[in-house]
This record gives C-alpha cells, sequence and structure tokens, in this order.
C-alpha cells in the first residue's frame, strides 16, 4: 500500500512538473508570436541593426574612442533558399520568445523547486528570480551591443582578396548574433551559480582564489571561442567575466562566512 503511495505522490510530481512546463513553453510561444508580428521592428533594429554604421555602439565607440568609426561597411545580406526569410522569421521569433519570457521561465523552475525547500534556504533564495533574471538580461545586453558589433565588424571588414563581394547570409548573421548573445546571457549567471554550489559546500573562496590562473585561462578560451580571432574584441570579453570570477569569490566569501556564524 505505501508503495503505492509512493508512486503516486512520484506521478503528482511529474504531472506538476509538467504543467509547469507548459505553461513556461507557452510565455515563450505567446512573446514569439509577439516578435513574429513585429518583424519590422525585429529584423530592421534589431538583426540588422548591429550591420548599420548608424547603430548606438558604433557612434558611443567612434564619438569616445575613435574605434568603430567605420562599422562593418556596406554589408550585402541575401538568403539562398526559397522560404529560407520565413523559417528564419519563425526561428528569431522562438529565441527572441525565450529570451523575453526567461523571467517567467525561471519563475516556473523555481516554482516547482522551491517545496523542497528549508524554509531558511527558502528566505535565503527568495531574490533569486530576480537576481538570475537581471544577469541573464544584463549578459544579453552586453552580448549584443558590445560583442555582436566588434564582432560583425572584424568579420565583415576581414578580406582574403578584394576580388571577393562582401556579402553574407541571412542565416549567418542570424547564427552568428545568436551563438553570441545566448551564450553571454547565460555565462552572467556564474555568480549565481558559485552562491549555489557554495551553498552546498562544494565550492569555497580559498578554492577559487587558488585557481585564479586557471579561471582566467578558461575565460580565455570562453572569449576566444564566442568572439572573432580579434584580440581588441577578446580583451574586452574577457575582462567583464574576469570581474564575474572576482564577484564571484566574494559571494563564496560571504556564503562560508554566513554559514560559520550561524555553527
Amino acid at each position: 500500500m505505501s508503495q503505492s503511495k509512493d508512486e503516486m505522490s512520484f506521478l503528482e510530481h511529474l504531472e506538476e512538473l509538467r504543467w509547469h512546463l507548459l505553461r513556461s513553453l507557452g510565455a515563450i510561444i505567446v512573446f514569439a508570436i509577439g516578435g513574429f508580428v513585429f518583424k519590422d521592428f525585429v529584423f530592421d533594429t534589431l538583426i540588422l541593426g548591429p550591420t548599420k554604421t548608424s547603430f548606438w555602439t558604433y557612434r558611443f565607440f567612434c564619438e569616445h574612442t575613435g574605434m568603430l568609426c567605420q562599422g562593418p561597411g556596406e554589408l550585402k545580406i541575401f538568403t539562398k533558399d526559397l522560404g529560407e526569410q520565413f523559417l528564419l522569421h519563425l526561428k528569431v521569433s522562438f529565441v527572441l520568445g525565450f529570451i523575453v519570457a526567461f523571467p517567467y521561465v525561471f519563475w516556473e523552475i523555481w516554482r516547482f523547486i522551491k517545496p523542497g525547500l528549508y524554509d531558511k534556504e527558502q528566505k535565503v533564495a527568495k531574490y533569486v528570480v530576480g537576481v538570475c533574471s537581471g544577469l541573464f538580461l544584463i549578459g544579453i545586453t552586453f552580448g549584443y551591443f558590445v560583442v555582436t558589433p566588434m564582432a560583425i565588424t572584424f568579420l565583415a571588414n576581414y578580406s582574403l582578396s578584394s576580388t571577393i563581394d562582401n556579402s553574407v547570409t541571412l542565416s549567418s548573421l542570424i547564427s552568428n548574433i545568436t551563438m553570441i548573445v545566448l551564450p553571454a546571457g547565460l555565462i552572467f549567471e556564474l555568480p549565481l551559480v558559485i552562491y549555489f554550489l557554495s551553498r552546498l559546500g562544494l565550492v569555497t573562496p580559498d578554492f577559487l582564489r587558488s585557481y585564479r590562473k586557471h579561471a582566467l585561462v578558461i575565460i580565455l578560451l570562453v572569449a576566444a571561442i564566442i568572439t572573432p580571432p580579434d584580440v581588441v574584441t577578446q580583451l574586452l570579453v574577457t575582462f567583464p567575466l574576469y570581474i564575474l570570477y572576482e564577484i564571484s569569490i566574494y559571494v563564496s566569501k560571504y556564503v562560508t562566512t554566513h554559514a560559520k556564524e550561524k555553527e
């Protein structure tokens, strides 16, 4: 009889998880539909924005540093296959829907996890949804306004021969933007990840300090992966990532100190 109850409890948890996932998917679809409807803004302003010299980043850097004044230059964008624009429209709408709905999606995940935590853990982590969403959106903003324009400028102006036409497929442009922006949003979650690892006792500030040099090498590798082979862009990405690592050390120190004081 007890085995049946345990089995029912497990099935109830699965049913509850299913509804959380369905509501999350519903939110993504709703925002994706919004992105699909406002395609002029999504493509002319968001997707094609970093390919124009008038983009905010180029004007800001040109005015304050004298860099990126030319931007990516005259970049011709085209599609190869019939129906490609429609499929890319769907893809971009879904990615945009996920980004905008991320706070709600994480809130649904948190609602499912929260009942399994102790009261003290719930109090400590009561701001987790806001912090996680904030870090994700900051990372998205950094990836879009800083890394993406520099990457596009470098790749668009890189030339093997003057006889080669400077053009790019719309699919390639969207893939590059997506592979820069989404990882940037996830990487900025590092302090929050360190917080929970420290709470579990898997990470300590002494451990993080002792592996500073190793972390710097990993950060440089990550920066090299998500950016073009341009030293300036890689250093521009490395700097905030390393700051996040240093912030994570202080986060871990706060958690461990607080735990010792309770003991």
